[in-house]
Formats: C-alpha cells, sequence, structure tokens
C-alpha cells in the first residue's frame, strides 16, 4: 500500500520524465477508474499543439508525475517531520497520495479555458470533489487504499478546517512549493522541445524541512533549497512568456471558450454536460446542429485550423485600456457584450456584415504569485536568522514578480483571419471608445 514503510509493487510505468513508476495494487484501481481513464483524452496543454505538435501528452500522464514526485515528498517530510515532533501517520499519507493522483480528475478539456467562464461553471477543483466522493473513485479510496473520500476531496478542493498532517501535506500539492509545478514545468518544456522549465526538483526535495512558522508547523526549505525555488519561479514565468501565452494558444483558448459560452447562453449546453466530456468528444457536441451558429463556426474554425489572428495587443503601459479590458476577465457576461459591440461597430464602420463572434477579446487569467515560503539555516550567515522569509533571504518579493509578470502579459484582440488588418487599423473606433466614462 502506497504510504506504508514497505509498498508492493504490481507493475511500473515507463514515463518520459522518471523512466519508471513503479505502481501498488491500490495506484492501478483508481487509475483504471473510467473517471480517471478520461484524463488520457484531455490534452494537458490544450491547443499548444497547434504550435509545438509534439505537446500532446495528456492530463493522465501529467497526474502520474504528481504522484510519483508527492510521494518522493511525502517520504522526504516524514523523515524529518518525526525529528521535529511532528509525525505523519501512514493513513495521513496514503490521503495525500491519493489526492496528488486526483488532483486534476475534475478538469476541463482542452486545459483552462472553459472554467474562465466563471459560475455556474465550476473550478474542476470542486468538479474534482464531486467525483471523488460521488463515483467508483470513492468506492476504490475506502476499499483499496483504506481512506476517507472526503479526507482526500478536502486536499484537493479545501472547504473544511484540515486536520494538522492534513495541512502540512497539502502544502506540497497547491502552494509555492507544490508537485503540481514540479512536474508540468519540466514535462511541457520536453514535450514543446523548448529549452525552459529547468527545475532542479530532487534538490528541492532533499531541502525540504519542518518547522514552526508562527506558531504552526510547515513545510520549509533550508538553504539548499534557496536557488532551486527561484529556479521554479524563473521556470514557470519562462513557460508563461514563451509557450502559455503565445498568440497561437490564447486565440484558441478565446475561440473554444466564446463557443461554449454561447451555448451556454443559448441553452443549448448545460455546465454539468461539461463535466462528462474530452477534448474530442466536446468538439463532435458543439458542432451538432442544435448548437449556436457562432459555437458551430467557431468549432469549425478549431477543427480546420481557421484560427483568429492577433490584430491588437495592449500592454500594461496602456494604462486605462489596459486595466479596463483587465477586469473583463471576471466578468465574462461583459466581456462577450464588449466582443459583439466591437463587432457591431466594425461592421458599421466597413459597411458590411460582421459575424458576432469574429472579434474576440483574449485576457489571459492574472496569475498569482505566491513565494510564501520559509528557509530554515543550520549556520546562517550574519545578517541572516536562523529562520526566515525566502522573499527576504533573496530579496525579491511578491509584488516584483508581480509587476514582472503583468507587463509580460499582453491583452489581445483577435479577430479572423478576413478581418485581421481591418480590426488592426480601427483601435480608435474599437477600443477608445470603451474608456468613455471610465475616466469621468
Amino acid at each position: 500500500m502506497d504510504g506504508q514503510a514497505e509498498p508492493q509493487w504490481v507493475t511500473t510505468i515507463r514515463d518520459s520524465l522518471y523512466d519508471r513508476i513503479p505502481l501498488t495494487a491500490a495506484a492501478v484501481a483508481l487509475i483504471e477508474t473510467p473517471a480517471f481513464l478520461r484524463l488520457d483524452r484531455i490534452q494537458q496543454l490544450g491547443f499548444v499543439s497547434k504550435v509545438w505538435p509534439g505537446a500532446k501528452h495528456s492530463r493522465f500522464e501529467h497526474s502520474l508525475g504528481v504522484f510519483h514526485l508527492m510521494r518522493q515528498a511525502v517520504a522526504a517530510v516524514r523523515r524529518v517531520a518525526a525529528s521535529a515532533g511532528q509525525p505523519i501517520d501512514d493513513e495521513t499519507a496514503r490521503t495525500a497520495l491519493a489526492a496528488a493522483l486526483l488532483h486534476d480528475v475534475g478538469h476541463y478539456p482542452f486545459s483552462h479555458a472553459i472554467e474562465e467562464l466563471g459560475p455556474p461553471i465550476l473550478s474542476h477543483e470542486a468538479v474534482g470533489r464531486r467525483v471523488i466522493e460521488g463515483s467508483e473513485v470513492a468506492d476504490v479510496l475506502v476499499e483499496h487504499w483504506r481512506v476517507d473520500p472526503r479526507r482526500v476531496a478536502n486536499l484537493v478542493d479545501p472547504r473544511e478546517d484540515l486536520a494538522p498532517g492534513d495541512r502540512l501535506l497539502r502544502g506540497l500539492l497547491s502552494g509555492a512549493l507544490d508537485v503540481d509545478k514540479l512536474d508540468y514545468l519540466p514535462r511541457d518544456a520536453k514535450h514543446c522541445n523548448v529549452p525552459y522549465g529547468g527545475v532542479d526538483a530532487p534538490r528541492l526535495l532533499d531541502s525540504l524541512r519542518v518547522a514552526e512558522v508562527e506558531g504552526r508547523a510547515r513545510i520549509v526549505v533550508s538553504d539548499k533549497g534557496v536557488s532551486p525555488l527561484h529556479s521554479l519561479i524563473t521556470a514557470r514565468q519562462e513557460m508563461f512568456d514563451n509557450v502559455y501565452w503565445h498568440h497561437t494558444n490564447r486565440a484558441c483558448m478565446a475561440m473554444l471558450l466564446r463557443a461554449v459560452q454561447d451555448a451556454l447562453t443559448a441553452g443549448a449546453l448545460t455546465p454539468e454536460q461539461l463535466t462528462l466530456h474530452d477534448d474530442a468528444s466536446l468538439l463532435a457536441l458543439l458542432s451538432r446542429a442544435e448548437m449556436p451558429a457562432s459555437t458551430r463556426a467557431l468549432v469549425e474554425g478549431l477543427r480546420t485550423r481557421r484560427l483568429h489572428k492577433r490584430a491588437i495587443e495592449v500592454s500594461a503601459r496602456s494604462v486605462d485600456l489596459y486595466r479596463y479590458l483587465n477586469a473583463l476577465y471576471a466578468d465574462p457576461a461583459r466581456r462577450r457584450a464588449v466582443e459583439i459591440g466591437m463587432a457591431e461597430a466594425l461592421a458599421a464602420d466597413l459597411g458590411t456584415p460582421v459575424g458576432s463572434h469574429e472579434v474576440l477579446i483574449d485576457i489571459p487569467k492574472p496569475e498569482r504569485w505566491r513565494t510564501d515560503v520559509w528557509v530554515t539555516f543550520a549556520r546562517p550567515p550574519l545578517g541572516l536568522r536562523p529562520l526566515m522569509p525566502w522573499s527576504e533571504v533573496v530579496g525579491l518579493s511578491d509584488d516584483d514578480l508581480k509587476r514582472y509578470e503583468e507587463h509580460r502579459r499582453l491583452v489581445r484582440v483577435v479577430t479572423t483571419e478576413r478581418l485581421r488588418e481591418e480590426v488592426a487599423t480601427r483601435a480608435d473606433v474599437l477600443l477608445l471608445p470603451l474608456l468613455h466614462g471610465v475616466r469621468a
């Protein structure tokens, strides 16, 4: 059983990053559930393979990698936690490992685009909770893992106060040091064949310690983890700059988001339906005759690679306009109304029909930079304390990282190929009127 001192391996999976990932019977039972197998039909990076054809790795593959790293991280933390007077029992370890394997089980097709629509669309963590507690996954957790499904769900989608051991280990699943990033950054870089995403995961995991911070036991790093953590942060930004925010991938995401939004608005689709599909089946659903014409046109564009093109890019230096457009991320209905208004304004200016779906606004999710990690020194250099925040050790604050991110993250207006030049030369007609009243 995973989490015990002497697990009994029953099979091994060959992995592109770690070579061999040994599995117990309990892990295999969870992997063979229909809910988990669906992840094998969902690409980890959504539409990135339109730019890097090798990036067709799946959520299934990534979840196995996170499980593998979590097993190493939990073992490392258990060793140091015991010596720090915070022992972690087998059941707590098994719960954390199950949560790592299932952390993406509620994911929607095509990466994160659909979640950006907001309520009534649930987060993939909330969907994951439903799957973990209400499907055959729950039976496997009880019978094979001997853990409470609700406890596993609370690590994936926290809604209750966690027990001290669960609270301690959850930092390995979601946070500045999480094994999710430790897997997806190098995995995504490898499949895209780009020289970014480099992370010294073994050294970072070896540096994990447990210390009391502000009256609570927390996972911290030794001084040997300072540089690997910085490489993790740098790798993340490099991958966003060069891969995740690539204009073609982002245009595809905007097309899918609007296709789904129009179908939901027309009542041709329910939020619950979205949680059941994989990449291929969702596109098939959105192509049906009962879907709105705009939805079918956008999906046909995705299928045949008639993709929207970037026409206008807005940077943070265009302060008022950037702030206005950026605010639309949290108001998808308003964003859609602005898109339709721009299409109408363009049609009026050109004197020719323009489809309501032909002009879209791509707003990448504002990223949260969290470096709430503490560093412990056995022999601190002069001027440093035995335990202090990583940001003070390196002289970088979350605000510094956020400022860089905002200046690199562009908001784009994307449009069909036939209208690209027309839109590109009409920023004053399409965008500047949005600011009327903003400055008032």
